[in-house]
């Protein structure tokens, strides 16, 4: 079982993703994450999933993509030659004992500081997920108020254009 991030090019439909979730649904496969974004053509928009699964699987994924009426690309990208970020926004409940190590961990991490408020501070830190994990590994021992994370993000690195 591996983390695969799949980047599929669709038409710039309604209801596209529904059915591109219900494909994933119906055959029992788990959606970790997925994004879904506008493109540098307008007709077109880019869905990115990150799943979990064997080699087979994968390949059934992809098989099956294929064949949506709407489908014009489906890529596997390699994370050793792709830039994936994701997107993490921590409300963390501050007070003055707690308010210096909380400023140093948001360094180390090059978390930017976004609200202010008399008893918390809310937090935003984009990167690779390891690097999220790490920062909300390091928060642990504070009291996390709330928080939102986006999915998976991904371009292949280089010249490479996903195309039609």
């Amino acid at each position: 079982m591996k983390k695969t991030y799949l980047s599929i090019l669709v038409d710039n439909h309604e209801g596209v993703l529904t059915r591109l979730s219900s494909l994933f649904c119906q055959r029992g496969f788990n959606i970790d994450s997925l994004t879904v974004s506008a493109t540098d053509d307008e007709t077109l928009s880019r869905i990115t999933i990150t799943t979990t699964g064997g080699e087979e699987e994968i390949k059934q994924i992809i098989n099956q993509t294929k064949k949506l009426y709407e489908y014009e690309g489906i890529f596997e990208i390699d994370p050793t030659d792709s830039l994936i970020r994701e997107l993490l926004l921590v409300k963390i409940a501050v007070d003055e004992s707690n308010r210096t190590s909380l400023l140093e961990i948001a360094s180390i991490y090059k978390a930017k500081i976004i609200d202010i408020s008399v008893g918390s501070m809310v937090f935003e830190v984009t990167g690779k997920p390891a690097k999220l994990d790490s920062y909300l590994d390091s928060l642990k021992p504070y009291t996390i108020l709330e928080m939102c994370r986006s999915g998976a993000t991904a371009l292949q690195r280089g010249d490479v254009k996903m195309t039609k």
